[in-house]
């Protein structure tokens, strides 16, 4: 049966996108290691609270770091040194993030809290096992902005790996008009990275317990917050 002509414009492009698609997901990582060194290689980073993932990464066992969505473009700069594994979004968008972790030498799994959330519950602990250390956004990638998901702790309760709590602030710095504002340092800021106590998540917990430990968690990261952008005379980003 014959092709309208139509159909072959259709035809052709949707081959067209695709093959954009394509080069964007080959692009896009090499785009942002370029963008961030650029934005970051500048910065003035002051560590505090170090001695916790110091204390950490030298018993050479994994643990899992959370930290608040707003500052994650960040946060994945800085990580490096130990082999790390995240949880990104099954979306078609996510493919970026999850080029671009993998381009900086991230294990990725993919899944979200409505889509896919046991296969990557699966995917973290069969990583875990492997020795990787998880990289968890406490509020998930949809928000609500600063309230903690309850993933990490059930996580924690299953591996018997301690939460790490991180947080940044800078005195200069961009956001962005999404639901956690996404922030970046600009080049030449001043940047805090602040380090929490690590969360100690008793095996096997389930219910009012998880919840115990997410309110635990969600403390720990305000505090983090708030202390952070204060010594920049700041409530917040």
């Amino acid at each position: 049966m014959a092709v309208s002509g139509k159909g072959q414009r259709s035809e052709k492009k949707e081959r067209k996108k695709s093959l954009l698609y394509r080069f964007s997901l080959w692009a896009v990582p090499l785009f942002f290691r370029l963008l961030s060194f650029v934005l970051f290689a500048t910065c003035r980073v002051q560590h505090q609270g170090r001695v916790h993932f110091d204390g950490l990464a030298k018993a050479k066992k994994p643990f899992i770091v959370s930290f608040w969505h707003y500052g994650v473009i960040y946060i994945v700069y800085q990580a490096r040194g130990i082999p790390y594994v995240a949880m990104v979004s099954a979306s078609r968008d996510g493919e970026y993030v999850s080029r671009i972790l993998q381009s900086k030498g991230f294990a990725t799994v993919r899944g979200s809290r409505n889509k896919g959330a046991i296969g990557a519950m699966k995917g973290l602990l069969r990583e875990m096992k492997h020795g990787k250390t998880a990289v968890l956004v406490a509020d998930g990638s949809q928000g609500p902005a600063r309230k903690a998901q309850s993933g990490s702790i059930l996580l924690a309760a299953r591996t018997g790996a301690s939460i790490l709590p991180v947080g940044w602030a800078a005195d200069r710095y961009k956001t962005f008009r999404s639901w956690d504002r996404t922030a970046l340092p600009l080049p030449f800021a001043r940047v805090i990275v602040r380090y929490g106590e690590p969360v100690h998540v008793p095996q096997g917990i389930s219910g009012d317990e998880v919840e115990k430990y997410r309110l635990q968690l969600e403390q720990a990261l305000d505090e983090i917050y708030e202390k952070t952008w204060a010594e920049f005379g700041k409530e917040g980003h």
